[in-house]
């Protein structure tokens, strides 16, 4: 029979040893990858039957030499892969960051913003100022996100905090409102958006009476509550005649009175629910915006559940300080894993500041909601 010299150790094997040989060793090899992935215990079992399936001077030296290499050569690539992987791979749900958020990382150009929270795994973007930019950079805008298959978030088609605009309507307001809803389809259009925010005014507080848009430091005239909300429902019944036929979503927001906007007519999620329901539209959900709600009525996964079927979007933000999650007493990853549970595939804007400034603090907005994502 044909043979061969090893030179390692001048012992002459024949063709089929020297196959067994190589056999032994790409088992020894697959047996490491085994033990590195899954438990030692049963890679070192493996390697003991090998020893007794085989047993020639070589078993035991050289599969232990053999597995102290190759742990160190199997296991360092495969660690900074799966930190790659981790780092770069799409979040379960859709966050989405606004302009400015990583500014320092990404540099002032919003298209070169969007690039940014498309490699970071990010799924969708906001803007809520989007209104105030040129059509032709609108439409570059929703050409960025339509390559990088992201969604666009919400944009502000109508906000009023300080005005009774909705809950006692004036022509001049209507007017202004209208327009704002035939604006919003307009943009939708250039940027591929399904769907908008409306605030919708303050409540009938200090009104200064017809004509006069002045609040009244002393008072005055002010509409029964039943009436100021049946006052909104009719506006809003006449907004969505305008972008229904477009698809286009209104979202209430309801906003809190204790840190940020007091007076606004929305508030309470049952509220908007009621209201929703009373427009009766696809076209008119809620924006639930979880820092604002927190503050407002918390009981945050109880109410999500309540007002579930008239919910189309979310905003996110810690409190107190309305910073990323894991700046305040929210605990984040359970209520987006509930979201998750629920098969919630829509946006979650990001609509908070950064706690911590500079590249370090967007880094650490990535990070938190890596953590706020790991269910």
């Amino acid at each position: 029979m044909t043979s061969i010299v090893i030179p390692d150790n001048e012992h002459r094997l024949t063709i089929p040893e020297v196959r067994l040989r190589l056999t032994i060793q790409d088992l020894v090899m697959r047996s490491m990858t085994y033990m590195i992935m899954q438990r030692m215990s049963d890679a070192f079992c493996l390697l003991t039957l090998c020893s007794l399936r085989w047993n020639t001077p070589m078993d035991r030296r050289q599969l232990l030499a053999s597995l102290t290499c190759g742990a160190v050569a199997a296991s360092l690539p495969s660690v900074s892969f799966a930190q790659d992987a981790t780092e770069n791979e799409k979040f379960k749900l859709g966050y989405a960051p606004h302009p400015g958020m990583f500014r320092q990382l990404a540099g002032s150009d919003i298209i070169e913003q969007i690039k940014f929270c498309a490699d970071q795994g990010f799924t969708a973007f906001e803007y809520n100022g989007l209104p105030n930019e040129t059509p032709q950079m609108q439409e570059k805008i929703g050409q960025t996100l339509d390559s990088l298959d992201m969604q666009m978030g919400v944009f502000v088609a109508y906000g009023s905090f300080d005005r009774p605009t909705f809950a006692r309507p004036q022509e001049d307001t209507t007017a202004e409102i209208l327009q704002a809803m035939r604006d919003a389809v307009e943009i939708a259009k250039r940027v591929n958006a399904k769907w908008c925010t409306v605030v919708p005014g303050s409540v009938d507080q200090q009104y200064g009476g017809e004509g006069n848009d002045n609040w009244n430091r002393y008072g005055g005239a002010r509409l029964a509550e039943g009436y100021q909300t049946a006052n909104v429902i009719d506006m809003l019944r006449r907004c969505v005649e305008v972008v229904e036929p477009s698809g286009l979503v209104l979202v209430l927001e309801p906003l809190n009175w204790y840190a940020n906007h007091g007076g606004t007519f929305l508030q309470r999620s049952d509220q908007a629910y009621a209201i929703c329901r009373a427009v009766n539209s696809p076209s008119c959900k809620i924006l639930f915006d979880i820092y604002h709600q927190q503050i407002t009525e918390g009981n945050l996964i109880p109410n999500i559940d309540l007002c579930w079927s008239e919910i189309a979007y979310f905003q996110s933000g810690d409190n107190p300080g309305r910073k990323e999650p894991y700046t305040g007493e929210i605990n984040y990853r359970n209520v987006f894993q509930h979201l998750h549970q629920k098969g919630y595939e829509g946006v979650i804007g990001m609509e908070h500041g950064n706690s911590v400034k500079g590249k370090e603090g967007e880094r650490l907005v990535i990070e938190r909601y890596r953590k706020a994502d790991s269910f």
